[in-house]
């Protein structure tokens, strides 16, 4: 379950990305388009100190891009290379926001959501004391049966580009950068689909190493 604030973010979520997408290599914008959400998706933390959250967005007529992004209250040691930014949540304080592919919780969680079938955490805002379901934009689901998910463990290295390859200890995933431009891959696929997109386009491939 995502517990989700009414809040201010300042710089918000697409100040960042418009700022840091272009610098990615795997990044084709349309020149001076506005960037626009499309969809997204979150994972669950087990530990509830992380924020997971996959956004699909894109600039002008170009293509879709997908984006996982991890949110933390804190800098994650070594992870600067992985730094999207920092913004100021009203109601959180202070937050990091990092490309997950070099966050191990963001590795554990895809790993589970793609060979274990846990699937995407369920939305809620907290308003006065009570739960309110969010709508989610899109669903995700597999394409293979659910099997048991090793410890993923250390994140071994992560090839950025699309797909960026992150390797672990115990699993492989691939990221889809530009969706629908790749190839298939080898592995089960996480597959999504969302307004405009009725059928399931891949996302992400893993596989037990």
């Amino acid at each position: 379950m995502a517990l989700l604030h009414r809040a201010d973010l300042r710089p918000s979520k697409l100040e960042l990305l418009a700022a840091w997408l272009p610098g990615r290599d795997w990044f084709h914008g349309e020149p001076g388009a506005d960037l626009v959400r499309v969809a997204s998706y979150r994972f669950d933390d087990p530990a509830g100190e992380v924020g997971i959250e996959t956004m699909l967005v894109r600039a002008g007529d170009g293509p879709v891009h997908q984006v996982p992004l991890t949110y933390r209250g804190a800098p994650l040691a070594g992870a600067e290379r992985w730094l999207v930014g920092t913004t100021e949540h009203s109601v959180l304080g202070p937050r990091w926001v990092y490309d997950a592919a070099g966050d191990p919780v963001y590795a554990a969680a895809l790993a589970d959501a793609v060979l274990a079938g846990t699937g995407q955490a369920e939305e809620y805002f907290e308003v006065d004391g009570r739960r309110e379901p969010r709508e989610a934009s899109m669903v995700i689901g597999t394409s293979g049966a659910p099997v048991a998910v090793p410890a993923v463990g250390t994140v071994r290295d992560v090839v950025a580009g699309d797909p960026t390859v992150i390797v672990t200890d115990a699993v492989e995933l691939a990221v889809l950068r530009r969706l629908g431009a790749a190839g298939q891959r080898g592995g089960t696929a996480l597959t999504g689909t969302w307004s405009g997109q009725p059928t399931p386009l891949p996302l992400a491939y893993a596989s037990v190493r």
